[in-house]
């Protein structure tokens, strides 16, 4: 790892002093941004990042991104500096109180190295237990003084395994109730997209002859959303979600938890009659399951093994009709009635048809989610990204790291992050890293001047009068000017993609902002 994501402070500047010549120092201005990149990068390259982050408060700023970094189950070496040890017992200004549980419980590891002796051997510690599954985001508190210590010896360089397999007696009785069920229905995580199993996948539903859905709020598209098997995302709540189910005598989970909720509708986890099976690379999501039999295993590697224990083949691929909303949880809002403002529908379809085919989508705009997923499918690997937590202010920061990936593995895919407005002010900062780096990513703002998805919640859970979900007066374009990208407006189709065109045609980041009529979406 030779790329440092960052913005150092005081208690870093031991550790970043005479930076060395081959490496690379990634600068945001902001912690959640740093983390976020982090993020972004470390999934498009599919390795481990570094990120140097500011003590206590720093680390506290970079909370909200380190959630989605654990949800997304990406492999992060997070450090941050530390008061010199001569003087912790004392908690001067800017200490790290108790620096093992500030990140916690969002970091599978967090330590402060007892000697400045063990920090080479605490980043070796940090990188296995990083990179193993269920990888996730690692923390190292590192007094400024160390730095000045002498090394005891080079550092122990060792490998580790980035899968698990399955226990063999138990996939073969899981693939004996495949083989037994008459009418079994596949449910795909974003794990199958990590593992880079989409193939597999393919081949798994293929030979099973089941129906696909996507796991509830997945953040990564887990299946090619063009297959005549794909059905669409199941929605995230408990009685929906069962009856969605109904008719299916097994149900097999791969790669995801049983299952992400959000709000609260009531009913069985399960209809009657349906058996499920979870298989999953990571123990505590097998055991806080409320229903189901579970199998810990890496899911590219339970796939293929669950093909090479079927002994029924069953290819009976009729295709199905999937749900419009595709990956979404819940239906396109209904439009309101024409004007001279283009409605999210309109402006998500001009969008698909004036991008390049392989383009890579980011997406956080919540309220808009449905009509997205409609008018954009996801057909490819690795060619849709969004956050697992539902922290808002991930997106944004994460696209310039997916480009900076993109950039560094030579495969230039261009990126289109689509950010609501209100989630863009979450961490706009992060939009002049990649103007720094010269990142080719379009911006685009859909902007109805609301927080049009927390009106949804209002409806849901019966609660008007909730002050504060309108945001209306944000100059876009003057933010992107601000921080040194090109920013511009478009009001019709025909301009918008007049925009997209131009936005591939000059170098460095766009940001396009495009007003978009209002609408509540149902969130089931």
């Amino acid at each position: 790892m030779t790329t440092v994501f960052g913005n150092p402070g005081s208690t870093e500047e031991t550790f970043l002093k005479n930076f060395p010549s081959d490496f690379r120092f990634v600068l945001a201005l902001q912690e959640a941004s740093v983390m976020a990149i982090a993020d972004g990068y470390s999934q498009g390259t599919a390795h481990p990042a570094l990120v140097n982050v500011h003590t206590a408060a720093g680390l506290g700023n970079a909370m909200g991104n380190l959630i989605s970094a654990s949800m997304n189950r990406t492999p992060l070496i997070v450090t941050a500096g530390q008061q010199t040890r001569e003087m912790l017992l004392l908690e001067p200004w800017l200490t790290n109180v108790e620096p093992e549980m500030l990140p916690r419980p969002w970091v599978k590891w967090a330590y402060q190295p007892v000697r400045a002796e063990d920090v080479p051997a605490a980043f070796m510690r940090a990188y296995a237990t990083a990179v193993q599954p269920p990888a996730g985001p690692v923390f190292l508190s590192l007094p400024l003084d160390d730095w000045e210590k002498p090394a005891i010896g080079g550092a122990g360089m060792r490998t580790v395994a980035t899968g698990v397999a399955a226990d063999p007696v138990r996939l073969q009785e899981f693939a004996t109730a495949v083989d037994d069920s008459e009418r079994p229905v596949l449910i795909f995580g974003a794990a199958v997209a990590r593992d880079r199993a989409w193939d597999v996948a393919v081949e798994l539903a293929e030979r099973v002859g089941a129906p696909v859905w996507a796991a509830p709020a997945s953040e990564r598209a887990p299946f090619p959303e063009d297959h005549p098997l794909y059905m669409g995302g199941l929605p995230f709540a408990t009685g929906p979600l069962a009856e969605r189910l109904r008719g299916h005598d097994l149900a097999v989970i791969i790669g995801a938890p049983v299952f992400r909720y959000y709000p609260y509708v009531p009913g069985p986890y399960l209809p009657d009659g349906l058996r499920l099976l979870h298989i999953t690379d990571d123990p505590a999501e097998a055991a806080r399951a409320p229903v189901g039999d579970s199998l810990v295993s890496s899911a590219g590697v339970a796939i293929e093994m669950l093909v090479g224990a079927l002994r029924r083949d069953r290819r009976e691929l009729e295709p199905l009709t999937p749900q419009e909303h595709r990956m979404a949880p819940h239906p396109p809002a209904v439009a309101a009635a024409a004007d001279e403002v283009m409605s999210a529908r309109q402006l998500f379809a001009t969008l698909r048809s004036a991008c390049e085919a392989d383009t890579v989508l980011v997406e956080e705009s919540p309220s808009n989610l449905a009509d997205l997923h409609a008018e954009w499918p996801i057909t490819e690997p690795d060619a849709f990204y969004t956050f697992a937590s539902g922290g808002l202010g991930w997106n944004l920061p994460a696209s310039v790291g997916i480009a900076l990936a993109e950039t560094d593995s030579g495969r230039r895919r261009p990126v289109v992050a689509i950010i609501g407005d209100g989630s863009f002010q979450y961490s706009v900062q992060s939009i002049w890293t990649a103007a720094q780096h010269g990142l080719d990513i379009l911006f685009v703002v859909p902007r109805n001047g609301e927080y049009a998805i927390l009106k949804a919640f209002a409806d849901l859970e019966d609660t008007p009068g909730v002050p504060g979900l309108d945001i209306p007066g944000i100059d876009f374009v003057a933010l992107a000017t601000a921080y040194g990208c090109h920013g511009v407006r478009a009001s019709t189709p025909a301009e918008v993609a007049t925009e997209v065109a131009a936005a591939r045609a000059r170098s460095g980041p766009t940001l396009l902002e495009v007003a978009i009529s209002a609408a509540v979406p149902s969130l089931l």
